[in-house]
């Protein structure tokens, strides 16, 4: 591991000069300044916490790495974690990557100052992960799937929770069936998309391509996808990749007296709490969160422990019927 006596070495520089400069000190020329960054990046030196040149020690704490914390999806999975930190003896800490690369969640993995990490968190590139985790620093990630020695995935099906949810519609009796796409970044999307197509295809059943829209995984997207569809042909149904675009397009279709599901059916992915208290209440697909992140958070103190795991470990997705979706043939009666 490159560490910051080889930077000052090349540099020309001694040791504290190097720690002035990555500490953003002001009392450094600038031509030195410049001197020790192009030596620190020729040798592609990351700067770590507190413990940079010496054996890191064990803080007992990991950290959970989340998008936004806002978002209702989160808190089960967290929850999990917090219940296997707990028992192990582990402190938590709860960290937004709201920001990307640039935000403290990013710069604590880059640091590695914590012990190790979960990441659900789909704006942190996989370029910074497979680069952060090394024996003292595992990771575990939950919404994507990446190879490495020291990375674990705990990952939903949600290839066969896509497939589930557009067979549900088929086997009602829905042909044109529209999907409302989270990110195009998100890997949890895309196997959703996936499942999906692939429903379809086995029916014997085209993809509408304009019935295809983005909606982001937010409420407003998924408001804004319905107002969209509404300018057009609706078609029978439409899947929601998660619940919090359905529930934005239950208020666009109920604006302009779509029935649900009298007049469309209307299927989510996720099972938030808030999706059984709609009206009516939604139809969706259920990932047992808080088994995942109880999983996650195991298997990372295993990890940390030189404990053998898997290199992926996958969770299945069940159906949470409601009052949502409605036979075709009752909406064409």
């Amino acid at each position: 591991m490159i560490t910051i006596k080889d930077v000052a070495k090349l540099a020309g520089v001694a040791s504290s000069t190097v720690s002035c400069v990555l500490n953003s000190k002001k009392y450094v020329s600038e031509h030195t300044r410049q001197k020790v960054l192009a030596a620190a990046n020729e040798l592609n030196y990351i700067k770590h916490g507190a413990a940079s040149e010496l054996k890191r020690k064990q803080t007992q704490t990991i950290g959970v790495i989340v998008h936004d914390m806002s978002v209702p999806y989160f808190s089960d999975l967290v929850s999990g974690i917090e219940s296997s930190a707990i028992s192990q003896g582990y402190d938590l800490i709860v960290c937004s990557s709201l920001g990307g690369e640039r935000s403290t969640a990013a710069r604590f993995i880059r640091e590695r100052r914590l012990d190790g990490v979960i990441v659900i968190a789909e704006n942190i590139e996989d370029e910074l992960l497979l680069q952060a985790a090394e024996t003292g620093f595992p990771i575990v990630v939950m919404d994507r799937e990446l190879h490495s020695k020291h990375i674990v995935n705990v990952l939903m099906d949600d290839e066969q929770g896509g497939y589930m949810a557009t067979r549900f519609l088929l086997d009602k009796g829905h042909r044109a069936i529209a999907y409302i796409s989270g990110p195009l970044s998100s890997d949890c999307n895309l196997m959703r998309y996936q499942g999906y197509l692939r429903a379809m295809h086995e029916a014997g059943v085209e993809e509408n391509e304009n019935w295809r829209m983005g909606g982001q995984f937010l409420k407003t997207g998924g408001y804004n996808a319905a107002k969209l569809l509404m300018e057009g042909e609706l078609p029978t149904a439409v899947f929601f990749a998660n619940d919090e675009m359905a529930i934005g397009g239950l208020e666009a279709f109920k604006e302009h007296q779509v029935s649900i599901p009298e007049d469309l059916s209307i299927i989510g992915f996720d099972n938030i709490h808030l999706s059984e208290y709609l009206n009516p209440p939604l139809t969706t697909f259920r990932q047992p969160k808080t088994d995942a992140g109880s999983l996650a958070g195991h298997v990372l103190i295993q990890m940390l422990k030189g404990e053998a795991v898997e290199s992926t470990y996958r969770i299945n997705i069940q159906c949470v019927e409601r009052d949502s979706v409605s036979c075709y043939s009752i909406i064409k009666s």
